[in-house]
């Protein structure tokens, strides 16, 4: 596989209650699922990063960022968790990943996403701007 033929792709990982009503062993049991995933895909190069988020932050919004709060305040099942950053051939391969996700059976759901190059409004920007000089 052609490090030149690969694309980032960002699986998120929403859902930070999906453990509720399950005993000590079995998350320490999915844990390690969890991890041996990690572990599996870094070895094929195709993870590059990944790691699980607290559930607690700030959110910085406003005109200079002027207000900052406690949050996230997303529902739980909406809430992200973690992400992986993939370098895979496809959309599909990605969802093909995320199929595997040791959560999904217990409520977890997987986001896949191309990360883009650059900002999608910076591309639009320019292309905008390329059609005002030419009209």
């Amino acid at each position: 596989m052609s490090a030149q033929t690969q694309k980032g792709y960002m699986l998120i990982f929403r859902g930070t209650d999906w453990h509720k009503g399950l005993s000590p062993e079995e998350m320490q049991q999915i844990a390690g699922q969890w991890k041996n995933w990690f572990d599996r895909l870094t070895g094929q190069g195709k993870a590059s990063a990944g790691n699980p988020l607290e559930n607690e932050g700030k959110i910085v919004s406003g005109k200079n960022g002027r207000v900052v709060a406690d949050g996230p305040f997303a529902e739980s099942k909406e809430a992200i968790g973690g992400y992986f950053l993939l370098q895979v051939n496809s959309l599909d391969e990605a969802v093909a990943i995320a199929k595997d996700c040791p959560g999904l059976a217990y409520g977890a759901v997987v986001e896949v996403r191309p990360v883009a190059e650059e900002c999608p409004i910076a591309e639009e920007a320019r292309a905008e701007a390329q059609f005002a000089q030419h009209n």
